[in-house]
């Protein structure tokens, strides 16, 4: 098992590099000036030009991205253009905020996903088995950011029970119970996705895993249901719903920007916006390569939760 962790994390390197060089090209190569962007567009080319070099903007795009690897490996990811502030001061507090989002919403959706997945499972292709599905399809299908108006619209404008954005009240003092009045609409927001994504693949798997023949053999043999389906289902269905849970994080990480705008959450996604708004490049850089470097972590996670799940796959 320790080779396996092993070789899964040293597969990071390679992953990492190549993400970030194709984080670096984009955001290179994308339309706009950063020069521009801070000065305005009645600046003078004489002061735009003396601010390219200033920045370092000036110098090949090689030399750029060898100055900008060597400070990412040491820790330093610059400052930022528009504030002048260290990236590291903006990313850090705001990759917290981030985190206690997706968190919230990748456990509103597992709970979700999975209750109703085996429930449908369970009666498949019955009223309840349907009806499930469909609304599952209609939630994954529905824009994040429609959705987040509608829940303001509805619990936030009309019936007054939550707060509209933000993650406390500015008159307030704070507190637990604040934070998680403002954090159960973006959480559901973020949620209904990857639920109906977890939904749809749990019952999937937990109706192929019924259809086995081992299965048929130990309901044959009068095991009751309650032990056929924690030894005999839930535990071979497993690691592909594992796997999916994994990857709805890193979806998370990477989609709360819609949802972070829509809610005025102060987290990588608006801070995401706002660099990219602003075309500050040391900003987005870090904001991508961290949101990068999360999702490849969850996936390591998840293939050693597997490893465990299933030994054959330590192996592979």
């Amino acid at each position: 098992m320790g080779s396996f962790i092993a070789r899964r994390l040293l597969s990071i390197v390679p992953v990492i590099f190549g993400v970030s060089v194709v984080i670096f090209l984009l955001v290179q190569l994308t339309p706009g000036d950063s020069a521009t962007a801070l000065l305005g567009p009645q600046a003078t080319e004489e002061a735009k030009q003396e601010l390219r070099q200033a920045l370092g903007l000036d110098r090949p795009l090689p030399i750029q991205y060898g100055a900008w690897l060597k400070r990412t490996l040491s820790g330093d990811f610059g400052t930022s253009i528009a504030t002048q502030i260290p990236v590291t001061d903006l990313v850090l507090p705001r990759f917290v905020n981030t985190l206690i989002l997706t968190s919230s919403a990748l456990l509103l959706a597992m709970i979700i996903g999975y209750s109703i997945g085996l429930f449908a499972a369970l009666r498949a292709h019955s009223a309840f088995d349907r009806s499930t599905m469909s609304l599952s399809l209609l939630a994954g299908s529905a824009p994040e950011f429609w959705l987040g108006l509608m829940l303001v619209l509805l619990f936030a404008i009309k019936l007054k029970w939550l707060p509209v954005s933000g993650m406390e009240d500015m008159a307030g003092d704070g507190g637990p119970l604040d934070l998680l009045k403002h954090l159960i609409l973006p959480a559901i927001t973020a949620a209904l996705g990857p639920a109906a994504i977890i939904t749809r693949i749990v019952r999937a798997s937990l109706i192929d895993t019924l259809r086995r023949p081992h299965v048929r053999v130990a309901r044959a043999k009068g095991i009751k249901r309650a032990s056929l389906l924690r030894r005999h289902v839930i535990l071979n269905a497993l690691p592909s719903i594992t796997t999916i849970t994994g990857l709805q994080l890193g979806y998370l990480m990477g989609g709360t920007l819609l949802t972070e705008v829509v809610f005025a959450w102060p987290g990588l996604g608006s801070l995401l916006y706002d660099s990219i708004t602003a075309r500050d490049i040391p900003v987005l850089q870090a904001t991508t390569l961290l949101i990068a470097f999360t999702f490849v972590i969850a996936n390591i996670v998840v293939d050693v939760i597997n490893a465990v799940l299933d030994p054959r796959l330590r192996e592979a």
